[in-house]
């Protein structure tokens, strides 16, 4: 099979500080949207780096997890995937260090066996998990 290209570009104007930074996507779901320095503003409504893997890694997750409980032929419910991502200030450079995944899920069909087993599998064949290789946890919660 050949290979996905996906893009995303950034137009950057001015310095570091007080210059202007936006971002668009390929498919257009971010079409010149605002982003922050490369350290999230606390208070900032702006996107930023950070953020963004969250986004990518969540949904990525689910997808995953969505595939793995697919192949049992029991993926009909939902699957809510919250990814906080941690950035801290080490010696060198801000760096993000660890991912923690949030994962409640309402799938009637499923055991808490089979949930448990999907959820492992589905972080190990995460494509944004095997790209950042950080120190990765994980909750998850079937309801029913």
């Amino acid at each position: 099979m050949d290979p996905i290209n996906r893009k995303a570009s950034v137009r950057w104007k001015g310095a570091a500080k007080g210059g202007a930074r936006l971002v668009t996507t390929e498919s257009g779901v971010l079409k010149q949207a605002k982003f922050s320095l490369g350290i999230p503003l606390r208070n900032g409504s702006d996107t930023d780096p950070t953020e963004l893997i969250a986004a990518a890694h969540a949904s990525s997750f689910s997808l995953a997890l969505s595939n793995e409980l697919g192949l049992s032929a029991r993926a009909a419910g939902e699957i809510l995937t919250t990814a906080t991502v941690t950035l801290e200030q080490l010696a060198a450079e801000w760096t993000i260090t660890k991912v923690y995944l949030n994962v409640v899920a309402r799938l009637p069909e499923v055991t808490q066996g089979d949930f448990i087993d999907a959820t492992v599998r589905a972080k190990m064949r995460c494509l944004i998990s095997r790209l950042l290789r950080a120190n990765i946890s994980m909750n998850a919660k079937l309801e029913k």
